[in-house]
């Protein structure tokens, strides 16, 4: 089994509406977002998924994150974190729209950082869509 992995990071600011403390209040963060694609086979070239495609289709994708207030951001007419921009939700949002730039790909898991020593984790298949 090969994995891989590509990161980027991004600065926006949210509050967590349905918590109790201080991170219901506005406040930013520099989020560190790592994308992993996991399996058995390589391509021709020996690779499981080129590092620079993944990597701009990552960079793409959080682009329309960075500095904005992730509560207020608009998709389809519908806010995209339902008001409420957790880390798991943002997590989920980055790794579905990575399988919507890249359908084929191997991708395997998003990790999204709030702070050096906390993360939230979406992997493939194993939970169901939040919004």
């Amino acid at each position: 089994m090969f994995e891989i992995r590509v990161e980027t990071e991004f600065a926006a600011a949210h509050f967590l509406r349905d918590y109790h403390g201080k991170c219901e209040n506005l406040h930013g963060h520099n989020y560190k977002v790592y994308a992993h694609a996991r399996g058995s086979l390589l391509n021709e070239g020996g690779m499981l998924i080129d590092f620079g495609e993944l990597k701009n289709a990552l960079r793409k994708v959080c682009k329309v994150l960075d500095h904005t207030n992730l509560n207020d951001l608009v998709e389809s007419g519908k806010f995209i974190f339902d008001q409420n921009p957790s880390a798991e939700r943002i997590a989920q949002y980055i790794f579905e729209k990575l399988k919507e730039i890249l359908p084929n790909a191997p991708l395997y898991a998003v990790d999204v950082f709030e702070t050096d020593t906390s993360r939230a984790r979406y992997i493939a298949g194993n939970a169901q869509h939040i919004n």
